[in-house]
């Protein structure tokens, strides 16, 4: 199939801004990876009219899958972890095409992930973390555990997902298996969530206290972007100015409950300042002095 294909990546290679080419092959009948198709052929182009663009082709019974992908698009991709499975065809893609070794730099990278990528990714995770534990929380004592389960369930998944970053490694697509041997706790309370012979109510409820526990000891690391962030300037925050940050606005969705939580845990302090309103109080925020 990489002969049927060549012409194709010959005349993408041609062009001054095709940086890499990569060809990825469906491993199994069942993988996810390639979306169904046998093959998938991944440009990484530094100037693109479009940010992605998708072309399809068959031969014989085989299925082939053009993506072309400007670099600030993939960049973002990696960034924010909005789609996984393109880490997956970086580390397992065969090179066809690497203008000035770009694909191998962008293999250690991904490989070293730097330090500072990964404390924005565990701020994003974390405030994700908190806003489905906090959700699965209030339906639980609602009783409405269905919706409980689905946040719950969310919810390990971005613990689970927060230990493998701050262990120096980008999340792939098969998480739990990655997590299974990082940091087997979460791992058995994901399998406890999901094959308990335990009522649903009990199997929530027994959950939401060891979750607790796991979420509250990884606070430290994954607040540490916003509290550096904060850490930046001497006068408290506004809300709308910690939205505005070019870097929190990432997970300014969940800011709101990831304050509330950081409160609540004496991370952050509220300051009150009078308005003209009686008794109504603006509200700033600054990192607690015994944090």
């Amino acid at each position: 199939m990489e002969d049927i294909l060549r012409p194709i990546y010959q005349e993408r290679a041609s062009l001054k801004s095709t940086l890499g080419i990569l060809l990825v092959e469906k491993r199994d009948d069942n993988s996810p990876i390639t979306d169904t198709f046998d093959y998938i052929l991944f440009v990484i182009a530094d100037e693109a009219e479009e940010a992605v663009f998708l072309k399809h082709y068959t031969y014989q019974d085989k299925k082939a899958a053009l993506h072309i992908v400007k670099e600030d698009q993939l960049k973002e991709w990696l960034l924010l972890g909005t789609n996984r499975k393109v880490v997956d065809w970086i580390y397992n893609g065969k090179v066809l095409f690497d203008r000035n070794e770009y694909l191998d730099r962008l293999k250690t990278e991904i490989r070293e992930f730097p330090f500072y990528g990964r404390k924005l990714k565990m701020g994003m995770e974390f405030a994700k973390l908190i806003r489905r534990y906090m959700d699965g929380k209030s339906f639980f004592e609602k009783g409405h555990h269905l919706e409980a389960y689905n946040h719950i369930v969310h919810s390990l998944h971005h613990l689970a997902r927060l230990e493998i970053i701050e262990q120096g490694f980008y999340p792939e697509v098969t998480v739990w298996n990655q997590v299974k041997h990082m940091e087997p706790e979460i791992y058995k309370l994901y399998k406890e969530l999901i094959s308990s012979e335990e009522t649903l109510e009990k199997r929530l409820e027994l959950l939401f206290l060891a979750s607790e526990f796991l979420i509250y000891s990884r606070t430290n690391a994954g607040s540490q972007h916003l509290i550096e962030i904060m850490g930046m300037k001497e006068n408290p925050w506004t809300i709308a100015e910690l939205m505005e940050h070019p870097e929190v606005k990432f997970y300014s969705v969940d800011l709101g409950v990831l304050l509330e939580y950081l409160i609540e845990k004496k991370v952050i302090d509220v300051i009150k300042a009078e308005t003209k309103g009686h008794e109504v109080y603006h509200r700033f925020y600054r990192v607690s002095k015994n944090f």
